[in-house]
């Protein structure tokens, strides 16, 4: 998901694109859910998808100075559960990885770690450990929320038990925190949790021919406090989804190591983002939309669709995705008709990206009313028709756009982007080294 604030406007629209996502990084990012991850003894607080919430029991009387505070929870109370709950040997193996972990971190913690669940798995033993802390400071997200505990999933390794992220939790409950992990050299077995509320679990992500997310569910079966679920590789990118009922972004179930999946070096580069305002925009939109000044400009139109309704058949409700540094398009236009013309991409992973165009009359929401999938190895990278005969969109960046209706001279229609006429038959492409390339657009 820096700058001014039409740049970090412009990044968070296209969050889910890189997680989100969304596009970017990720929708549910915007939607509200925190994740909170403990590194280093600091408490950092992360905007990510909702998961489900354990809640914590009875109200609180905090001390100011974030002194001990005894809570009741489910998540640090109830008897571990899981077919290894009573394997001795396995459970002090994974409250000596645990020590180690809060001994490197520097972490202080009161009483004994609590193992919640210990199974197995396809991958070998698995577990999940809360443990209360010391103190109980304010945390900066939740607002104003206590820290009371620090829970990680513990994962099998060929050199034993490893405690995965550390993440922590307040006594609003377990709300950001992760619910599920994938386990395996492969990352083909993935853990999710019981924390008492229905889960839906997608395995994998497809698309219609117009470029919309398909996704099947299926409740997820717990069985003494977990499942686990057989699943396609997932060593570079998440194909999987889970999800609370009902299925929707917020209600999306975190899975603890899919950030390490999708940015393995830990970086996580913006893809580069390419804006063009047709001719007649500024008039139909007020002003020019590619502009931080008219992003600023009070009462200016919203330039960004990410995250509404009119998106929502083409994003992932329940993924985590980056990309693959493919570029963002954004097109600002006016149809013949005088509707606003927005055209953007939404690209996940290393999955093609899809062009959706919307229209919107006067100050009316966007619709989108077309789309089509991108190939920017192509010449024209973009080419799509809208209905109505209100033209024909096509993009190549950098490059010079000419149109000709059947055997008439060729008009020349700009650089980068185009609104070409409805009729029109061929677009002419001539690249930055001066290569010229004819191709049809009838289709």
């Amino acid at each position: 998901m820096t700058m001014n604030d039409s740049d970090v406007r412009d990044i968070l629209h296209r969050a889910t694109d890189d997680l989100v996502g969304t596009p970017g990084l990720l929708l549910a990012v915007r939607r509200g859910g925190r994740r909170r991850v403990v590194r280093r003894r600091a408490v950092l607080a992360a905007v990510c998808a909702a998961v489900v919430a354990v809640p914590v029991v009875g109200g609180l009387q905090l001390a100011g100075d974030g002194g001990e505070v005894r809570v009741a929870s489910p998540l640090l109370d109830e008897p571990t559960r899981g077919d290894l709950a009573a394997d001795e040997g396995y459970l002090r193996q994974v409250r000596e990885a645990w020590q180690r972990r809060l001994e490197q971190n520097g972490d202080q913690m009161r009483g004994e770690p609590h193992i919640v669940w210990a199974g197995s798995t396809p991958a070998g033993p698995a577990a999940y450990v809360a443990h209360r802390t010391a103190k109980n400071p304010v945390v900066s997200e939740p607002a104003n929320d206590r820290m009371i505990a620090m829970a990680a999933f513990v994962e099998p390794t060929t050199e034993g038990p490893r405690v995965m992220t550390i993440e922590t939790v307040t006594d609003a409950g377990t709300d950001g925190n992760s619910q599920a992990a994938l386990l395996g050299p492969q990352r083909d077995v993935l853990l999710v949790l019981d924390f008492g509320q229905p889960v839906e679990f997608s395995p994998e992500l497809k698309y219609m021919p117009d470029g919309k997310v398909k996704r099947t569910f299926q409740p997820v079966a717990f069985r003494d406090g977990a499942a686990v679920l057989a699943v396609q590789p997932q060593r570079t990118k998440i194909t999987v989804g889970l999800a609370r009922t009902p299925v929707r972004q917020e209600n999306v179930v975190h899975i603890t190591n899919a950030m390490a999946i999708m940015f393995p070096n830990g970086d996580s580069p913006a893809p580069r983002s390419l804006r063009y305002a047709l001719p007649g925009a500024e008039q139909a939109w007020g002003g020019d939309p590619t502009t931080p000044e008219y992003q600023n400009k009070p009462g200016a139109q919203e330039v960004g669709v990410q995250g509404t309704e009119a998106l929502a058949e083409y994003i992932d409700p329940v993924g985590a995705h980056r990309s693959d540094g493919s570029p963002l398009l954004s097109i600002y236009g006016v149809t013949p008709d005088s509707r606003r013309l927005l055209v953007e991409t939404i690209q996940f992973d290393d999955e093609p990206a899809r062009v959706i165009a919307l229209l919107a009359r006067n100050d009316e929401p966007f619709q989108a009313v077309a789309s089509t999938f991108a190939d920017w190895t192509a010449p024209l990278p973009v080419r799509l028709r809208l209905p109505d005969n209100q033209g024909i969109v096509v993009a190549a960046e950098g490059a010079a756009l000419s149109y000709r209706i059947r055997d008439g001279k060729w008009q020349n229609a700009g650089r980068n982007a185009a609104l070409l006429p409805a009729d029109a038959t061929d677009v002419r492409v001539t690249d930055a080294s001066g290569t010229v390339t004819s191709i049809p657009v009838t289709t």
